[in-house]
């Protein structure tokens, strides 16, 4: 029961990287894939459809770590509470932004919020840089400190910014698209498609890494209180690849205008 409840934290935890990591990413970007307030809604309707849905990932990987892993839960809280309330901070200020972008038809406005999508979505990727570069070192009762854990915040901070800049590249047309291919250095369906499957896979590669430092299977509940949520995280599990599923469908096609953000 313990490898299958891992296997279901995983399987979120990935599922948040790979998903919420683009929409961050697209947010870092803003200023540079859209030139002017225009160009710039036209960007945000690449994650409109997407970015609430992906949010989901992270609040199920966080109630499958408090239900089958409540001590590991528990010394990350508190040990890593600093980086932790930097990330609801950035999460706040990016969706704030994100909602009342489209609200009001001023300048000002507008600029306002593009301002805090982009903070908000550097904030939450630097937190995730700061917990992980302690993480990886299998450091889970204190944020870590120094050159080292600044080079590693930026460094996952990067990771982020490029797989939203491949998101955007698969997502955008026109103009927009070519200036998000110039960045990532390739061009055309295939080669958008080939950099948003590498960015894919280090973000995979990066969840894998800091799950295998985590002492997992010594700090799950016991096998009585697994049977009862192992089977409805798994029972869970298909519905939200179902409903994650139809969405992409529903919205694969490219973005020519502006949506409701």
């Amino acid at each position: 029961m313990e490898i299958l409840a891992i296997a279901v934290l995983g399987v979120f935890a990935l599922g948040y990287l790979v998903l919420g990591g683009a929409d961050i990413g697209v947010g870092m970007l803003l200023p540079f894939l859209g030139r002017d307030g225009a160009e710039r809604r036209v960007v945000l309707a690449t994650v409109a459809p997407f970015f609430l849905g992906n949010e989901v990932w992270l609040v199920a990987t966080a109630g499958v770590l408090v239900g089958a892993f409540p001590d590991l839960e528990g010394e990350l809280l508190s040990g890593l509470f600093p980086a932790v309330v930097a990330l609801l901070a950035g999460w706040m200020v990016r969706d704030a932004g994100l909602w009342s972008r489209g609200r009001v038809e001023a300048r000002a406005w507008a600029a306002g919020c593009d301002g805090a999508i982009v903070l908000g979505s550097w904030t939450v990727a630097l937190s995730w840089g700061w917990m992980f570069a302690g993480l990886l070192a299998g450091v889970t009762d204190r944020v870590v400190t120094g050159p080292g854990a600044a080079l590693a915040a930026l460094a996952v901070a990067t990771l982020f910014a490029a797989h939203g800049l491949a998101f955007a590249g698969l997502r955008l047309a026109g103009p927009l698209r070519a200036r998000a291919g110039a960045f990532s250095g390739r061009s055309g369906t295939a080669g958008e498609a080939q950099t948003f499957a590498l960015t894919t896979a280090a973000m995979v590669a990066l969840g894998l890494a800091v799950g295998l430092r985590l002492p997992l299977a010594e700090s799950a509940v016991d096998s009585a209180t697994l049977s009862l949520l192992v089977p409805a995280m798994a029972a869970v599990t298909p519905l939200l690849l179902a409903a994650q599923a139809w969405v992409w469908w529903i919205f694969r096609h490219r973005v020519h205008g502006p949506s409701y953000l």
